[in-house]
């Protein structure tokens, strides 16, 4: 079954089906909603999704994993094949 027989005339919901809560940040690191938006999603108006669908954007880089650099950042790390 597709899920393109469900789709209505109104703002579908922004899930990626990657559901899982950040546990600092409190928001869904697939849909960047909070828990509260997911469970109402289904009795918000057309508006207050788009509100919510708005500032999605915004919160993608409060969840995007960040770089630490590996061995090669660590101080005084030099790589084996490296003579100096």
């Amino acid at each position: 079954m597709s899920d393109d027989v469900w789709t209505r005339d109104e703002p579908q919901s922004p899930c990626i089906k990657i559901c899982q809560i950040h546990p600092q940040e409190r928001i869904c690191i697939g849909c960047y909603r909070t828990q509260m938006e997911i469970g109402l999603w289904k009795r918000m108006s057309a508006e207050e999704r788009r509100e919510v669908l708005a500032e999605l954007p915004g919160r993608a880089s409060r969840v995007a994993p960040r770089r630490r650099g590996g061995r090669a950042a660590r101080k005084g790390f030099v790589p084996p094949d490296r003579k100096d």
